[in-house]
Formats: structure tokens, sequence, C-alpha cells
């Protein structure tokens, strides 16, 4: 009998709301609060940064569905439903009897889920009457998405790549241009928050708080311009349980259901997309699938971080977020994962992982290119640096199997693809790539800047 590999939904089965899990979260997460007052933030005091349907869903704690516009769900039909791929070569490669699958998201046209966000967020700011959108990007999968989903909704985009990220992965600037948007190197000298980064440190590499700083700057000081954001926030969360909400009825499909959900984790977004979905089931006691976040060991706020109010960017124009974090002005290593080299978690992240519905990993950057090889070599697909994280973690799950003889579902998401990450790979193939040790004072100094306002 034919083993099947791949599954797929058909357009007529393809979810058309999308979750809201703070609707339906034990504990809802602490709110946003404005720096200078200390007082909780309204939809309309977050709508002068982003769109105001996005402020509304950002704090939005009673409805758990939430419709997909209708021109948002056309676009969502050019590439959806992803395929759930069971991954017998690496099974096999492993000697494991775990059965492992993944939710390939890397085969829509920009290469990783970062587009499922970017298209609602650009359709609410035209609806608005918004005309420019601006954003941050790390290793520049949602600056691409965010400016192919500008174009569509006929909206000029300006995106802040972190600079280091911009060396390291040129192609991915090209590829913003190509779709029209306007691309700085981050911190530049375009805006004040900027200007002061590079004064107080000229060498300065670039983070995602950084350019953060520089794109909530230019919304808040151009007329017609809101910001965007591709991680860490409620709203993209939400956006991103598109994912797991057709993984699910794809397990149903495959006649299994994960023992552990695993994804690579910067701020949350794609971790939240596959998680969220699934983890509703344990909190009525349904189901008990744990979850499992995988982050940089050069970057581990979930591992080694402290559960306080932060500011999201590193000049301070953010909310204050209730998050784990290692501090705003954390400086991260320059690993090739750009993507998560991010100070904090989001917030609905932060309070399940206080909660205990979920757990962090730290993975050093070896073990992920490792991983990434060894999935690429059996799978054919090769992988984000970023994805490679919770390629590794599976891994280690997957060898915990062989080694008790347990069968366990593992799933994990596959957030991109890393065909314009291979100066990463090559620098791996060569041996120039290397971990990054962080030591605990230099977490702890970082940490001691904060307001501790949580008590």
């Amino acid at each position: 009998m034919t083993k099947q590999k791949r599954f797929i939904l058909q357009e007529k089965d393809l979810p058309t709301k999308w979750y809201n899990i703070q609707a339906e979260m034990p504990n809802k997460p602490l709110p946003p609060l404005n720096p200078a007052t200390k007082e909780p933030l309204k939809a309309e005091d977050l709508a002068h940064i982003f769109s105001l349907e996005c402020s509304k869903q950002e704090l939005d704690t009673e409805h758990a569905w939430i419709d997909i516009p209708e021109p948002v769900l056309d676009m969502y039909k050019y590439y959806r439903s992803t395929p759930l791929v069971r991954a017998y070569a690496l099974e096999k490669a492993l000697d494991t009897p775990a059965h492992i699958y993944f939710k390939n998201e890397s085969v829509n046209p920009l290469g990783s889920h970062k587009v499922n966000s970017a298209l609602p967020q650009c359709y609410y700011c035209k609806q608005e009457g918004t005309t420019n959108v601006t954003t941050e990007t790390g290793a520049g999968q949602w600056g691409a998405a965010l400016s192919y989903a500008a174009k569509v909704f006929g909206l000029e985009a300006a995106v802040y790549q972190v600079k280091i990220s911009m060396k390291q992965k040129p192609y991915r600037s090209s590829i913003m241009r190509t779709f029209g948007a306007t691309v700085e190197g981050s911190p530049s000298m375009s805006t004040r928050a900027g200007k002061d980064i590079i004064t107080r440190d000229p060498l300065h590499p670039g983070s995602l708080g950084t350019a953060i700083s520089e794109a909530v700057e230019l919304a808040t000081t151009t007329p017609g311009c809101k910001y965007t954001l591709g991680s860490v926030l409620n709203h993209v969360a939400l956006h991103q349980s598109i994912i797991g909400l057709e993984a699910e009825l794809q397990m149903e499909m495959a006649g299994e259901y994960p023992d552990k959900i695993i994804a690579c984790f910067g701020g949350g977004s794609n971790f939240g997309g596959i998680a969220f979905p699934f983890m509703r089931h344990n909190f009525t006691g349904e189901r008990h699938t744990e979850f499992i976040a995988a982050e940089p060991a050069s970057c581990p706020k979930l591992t080694r971080g402290r559960f306080e109010y932060d500011f999201g960017d590193e000049a301070g124009y953010t909310p204050l977020l209730p998050m784990f974090t290692l501090g705003h002005g954390f400086k991260p290593a320059n690993i090739h994962a750009g993507g998560l080299r991010y100070h904090g978690a989001g917030m609905i992240v932060s309070q399940l992982l206080k909660d205990g519905f979920m757990k962090g990993v730290d993975i050093p950057q070896l073990e992920t290119f490792e991983a990434g090889l060894l999935f690429s070599r059996t799978e054919g697909i090769i992988p984000a640096p970023e994805s490679s994280h919770a390629i590794a973690a599976t891994i280690r799950e997957a060898i915990k199997c062989r080694e008790t003889g347990e069968k366990q579902v593992l799933l994990f998401n596959l957030s991109g693809h890393g065909l314009i990450d291979m100066t990463a790979y090559e620098n791996y193939l060569n041996g120039d790539l290397r971990n990054y040790e962080l030591p605990d004072e230099v977490i702890q100094e970082n940490l001691s800047k904060l307001p501790h306002i949580i008590k």
C-alpha cells in the first residue's frame, strides 16, 4: 500500500475565520501600558501607530473567532492551503519510531509564513485611508511579504532592515525593492532614533529593536502612514492562526493527532500560528499536547529572560509590553537566523509560558545548521536558518523516542525556505560559523535597566 505523504485541503474546506486565543486563555495577558502614565492602552491609543482594526484585534479578549475579510480570503486562495507533509525520509534517517509531520509554509510565492499577516494588515490600512506603511525586518521574510502585500492593496512601503542581516542576505532587500518598497539598513541616519543609536555606537550591527524604533518614528511623523509588525503582537498571532487551523484539519486527514508541536521562536508569530489552535484543546482538558518553542541560544528570552514590562523597541517609542525579555537594550549576536534576533516574546506567549502551557528550548547555531543539512538531504527542502531551530528541536524529540521506544506524533512548522540564505550554509560548510555564548552578567545588566512594574 502506498504511503500518503502530503495532505492538502480543498478550497471549499479552507478556514474562513481566524482563532483568537486571548478569548479562551485561563489567564488573559496583562495589558500594554502607556509608558508615561503606566495606564492600560485602549484601541484608540494604539491606532496612533497601527490601523484601527488591528488595534481592536490586539486588545480583543472576548471573541474567539474573527471573520477573515473576503479580499484577504481571495488572496489566501492563491497559495493556501499549504501542505502538511509526513517526513518519512527524516524518520528513517533518525531510525525513530516517532511520526514526524511538518506544515510547509515555505511553498507560497513569498517563501515564508509572513504573508499570512502582511495581507490583512495592508488590507485594513487601505480600508482606513492609509497611503503608506512602514515596518522593520530582520532576515527579510517579513519585509518581503509586507512589500508585496502593500503593492497588492495599492500602498507605498518603507522597510528598515537590520543592518547586519542586510549584509548577510543582500538579495532579500533586492526582493523588497522589486516589489516597489524603499529599504534602509538600520540603524540609519534617516531618523532621530537611528542617529542616536549610531552616535552611541557607530559600529552597531542593528537589531529588530533598532529597526522597530525607526519604523515607528517614521509612522508617527508622516501623515497617512501606519506601522505594521510581523511578529510579537497579538493581532499578528491571530492572522497566523490560519496555519494551525489548516493543520488541525490535515492531521485529521492523516488519521493522527500531535503529541508535541514545535516551532522556531523570535517574537512568536509562526509558533503562535501553528500552536494556538491546537492549544485551545489543552485548556479544556480534551488533549494534552506539549508545545515547544525553539529559540537561539544566543537570544534566549524564553529560557533565560525575565517576565517584565518592557519596550518592544530600543529607543522606547512603543507601549510597554508584558513579556519575557532580555531587556530592550540587548544587542544580539550576529547569528544567521536574523528573524529570531529579538529581545522579547509576545504578550500571549509570555503569559502561556508563565502559566505552564508551553516551554522554551534554546538551540546553539551549529546544531541548527546540522539539522538543516539533514533535513535538506532527506526531505529535499533547504530550510531557512530560523526554521532549522524547529527542525533541531524536533530531531531532539525524535531521538528521545528512539531511545525510549515511545511512538509519538511530532508536528513542526517549516516557516520558510532557505534559498536566499545560501551564504549562511556556505559559511557553515566551510567551517566558518560558531556558537555564541551569552554570559549571565550581560543579561542581568540589561534587565537591571527595566522599570520593574510587575511586583
